[in-house]
C-alpha cells in the first residue's frame, strides 16, 4: 500500500491529506472553512536537529506535524536527556504545555519536518465556532494517555526483546493510520534514541533486533525494518516471560 501524498503545498485544512488524523478530524467542509478563517495557522519548517520548542519555554501554540518526525525529551538539571516520545505526521506536538502554560519537554526534529502552528490564544474561539474540534482535542488527549500507557507497559517488561517488540508494534500501528505499508518501517530515530526511550543500552536494542531477525520475525537494514511475521511479533508483545538470554 502506498503512503498518502504529503508533498503538495498546504492551502487549508480541507486540502490537507492529514486532516482526518489531527485536530479537525470529522469536521465537515463548512467547519473546516471556518477553522481556516479563525485560526492563524503558520507553516514552520525545521531541518534535522533544529528545536521546535524548549523545556520551560512559554506555551503559545500547538503544532500539527505535517511531514517528518520529532523527538520529545525531558532535560534534567545536568543536561541529560530522557526521551519520552516520538511524533509522526498527523500528530499534535506541544500538548504538555496545557498544564501550566509552559512546555515541560523539548521537541527536536529528527529529520526535515514541517508543522502547522495553531496559536492557542485563538483556540477558545475556534472551539466555540467548530464543536467538532472539541472532540478532536479530546481525541488527541486520549491518544497521549494511550501512548503513555503503552510506554508504561513496555517499561514493565523485564526482557529487552519484549520492550523492543512493543515499540515496533506501536510504530506499525501509527504507520498504518497514515496508510503507509504496515509491514515496512523507515525509523526516523537512531537506535540511541530508541534505547533511551526504552531504558536499554544501545547494544541491547541491537541484540533484540538481531534475535528477532534470526527468528524470522523481521529483517533489518540500518533504520529500515520489514515485519515478516506479524503474528510472532504480536506473540512477543503478549509474552512477559520471553527468554531473557539477551
Amino acid at each position: 500500500m502506498s503512503g498518502m501524498d504529503l508533498s503538495a503545498p498546504r492551502h487549508g485544512c480541507a486540502d490537507c491529506g492529514l486532516h482526518e488524523f489531527c485536530l479537525p478530524a470529522g469536521a465537515d467542509a463548512d467547519a473546516l472553512a471556518r477553522l481556516d478563517r479563525l485560526t492563524r495557522r503558520q507553516q514552520r519548517n525545521l531541518a534535522r536537529g533544529e528545536t521546535l520548542f524548549r523545556q520551560g519555554q512559554p506555551f503559545q501554540s500547538l503544532f500539527v506535524l505535517r511531514s517528518g518526525a520529532v523527538r520529545t525529551a525531558v532535560v534534567d538539571a545536568d543536561g541529560a536527556h530522557q526521551v519520552i516520545g516520538f511524533g509522526l505526521p498527523g500528530e499534535v506536538i506541544g500538548i504538555d504545555g496545557l498544564l501550566d502554560d509552559r512546555h515541560r519537554t523539548e521537541a527536536v526534529a529528527l529529520e526535515s519536518s514541517t508543522f502547522c502552528e495553531v496559536p492557542f490564544e485563538r483556540m477558545e474561539d475556534v472551539l466555540e465556532e467548530v464543536p467538532t474540534l472539541q472532540r478532536g482535542l479530546m481525541r488527541v488527549l486520549g491518544r497521549e494517555v494511550a501512548a503513555e500507557q503503552e510506554h508504561a507497559v513496555a517499561m514493565g517488561r523485564q526482557q529487552a526483546v519484549a520492550r523492543v517488540a512493543l515499540f515496533l508494534r506501536g510504530m506499525v500501528e501509527r504507520h498504518g493510520r497514515l496508510s503507509r505499508q504496515a509491514d515496512f518501517l523507515k525509523l526516523p530515530m537512531p537506535r540511541s534514541d530508541i534505547a533511551n526511550y526504552l531504558g536499554l543500552a544501545v547494544e541491547t536494542v541491537s541484540r533484540a533486533l538481531g534475535r528477532m531477525e534470526d527468528e524470522g520475525i523481521l529483517s533489518v537494514s540500518g533504520r529500515s525494518v520489514r515485519i515478516l511475521r506479524h503474528d510472532a511479533l504480536a506473540a512477543l508483545c503478549r509474552s512477559a516471560d520471553a527468554d531473557a538470554s539477551i
